[in-house]
């Protein structure tokens, strides 16, 4: 049995020439298959589709009602196709859910989503802020951001930027605590420790070579970054934080960076899309826009 789409698209043919033969050579097949499939659509429909003599093809009266109705159909088969890639073309549209960490969302990601949002007003864009990993199928995530590695094997990831650790205070607690030369020297200052929400267990300071350090007695913990660093701007601790975080407040003079020498090898911000596939349009548009804000040193410092 042939496809019954395929056999209405023989019949429009066949009823728009003068023969099997001419319809065959118009769509590129066979004249038997021409023949076999009209055959099977007056099977199926019980009625013969045409007058056929040796020299004359023509339409019987229920063949022509049937042809009006396959054309019509045809021809919203092919508008769904030619609506897509016509949108494609000239105008994104639809919803593109996007995860990210907390703080990445809440300082970066609203100011590069605002171009997106004018240049393609039909574009809807729905943030998912955690600092946890999320379970991005059953999410229906379709680009994510994270600091690390993503290793779902479908998963299309691509290492954007070097996200650098560092140890920050205000300048007027480095003045407290002068002679700061070795991470052992970090157990006589106030330290804050951050929270580890999925674990309930504090995140390690991490130093050169691997050297882990979790404070003992720290003086202020929280499980939210942004909590941290307004502790940090208040000149009572010392924290270990992604620069990105302390970036703006390091170049306005707020916050010092002490033991640069001991930092550790930056980790990667990663950016992924989760279909391997063809990808559409909307998606890909965010995902390269993303990609181009997170490589810029000036919009994502680092």
């Amino acid at each position: 049995m042939q496809n019954r789409a395929e056999m209405i698209r023989i019949f429009v043919a066949a009823a728009n020439a003068h023969s099997f033969r001419e319809a065959a050579s118009r769509l590129g097949i066979s004249p038997q298959k021409v023949t076999r499939a009209i055959q099977e659509l007056e099977y199926i429909l019980g009625e013969p589709l045409f007058h056929r003599s040796t020299r004359q093809l023509h339409l019987t009266t229920f063949g022509a009602e049937i042809c009006q109705e396959a054309t019509k159909a045809l021809s919203e088969f092919e508008r769904v196709f030619t609506k897509r890639s016509v949108g494609a073309v000239n105008e994104v549209a639809g919803r593109v859910v996007i995860t990210a960490p907390l703080a990445i969302g809440r300082l970066y990601l609203t100011r590069f989503l605002d171009e997106l949002m004018t240049t393609h007003p039909h574009l809807t864009l729905s943030l998912h802020l955690e600092d946890e990993l999320t379970d991005a199928i059953a999410a229906q995530i379709d680009v994510g951001i994270r600091v690390g590695t993503v290793r779902h094997q479908n998963f299309i990831a691509k290492v954007v930027c070097p996200v650098p650790l560092v140890t920050v205070c205000t300048p007027a607690l480095a003045s407290r605590y002068p002679g700061l030369l070795s991470v052992s020297d970090l157990a006589r200052c106030p330290l804050s420790v951050l929270m580890d929400r999925k674990s309930g267990k504090p995140w390690p300071w991490v130093f050169q070579q691997g050297d882990i350090f979790v404070p003992s007695a720290p003086v202020f913990i929280s499980d939210d970054p942004e909590t941290e660093l307004e502790m940090v701007l208040a000149g009572k601790v010392f924290a270990q934080m992604p620069r990105y975080l302390a970036a703006a407040h390091l170049l306005s003079g707020k916050l010092v960076e002490v033991l640069s020498e001991a930092a550790p090898t930056p980790m990667e911000l990663v950016i992924y899309r989760t279909q391997s596939g063809p990808l559409p349009p909307r998606t890909r548009i965010v995902y390269d826009h993303l990609i181009a804000c997170f490589s810029d040193a000036t919009l994502f410092p680092r």
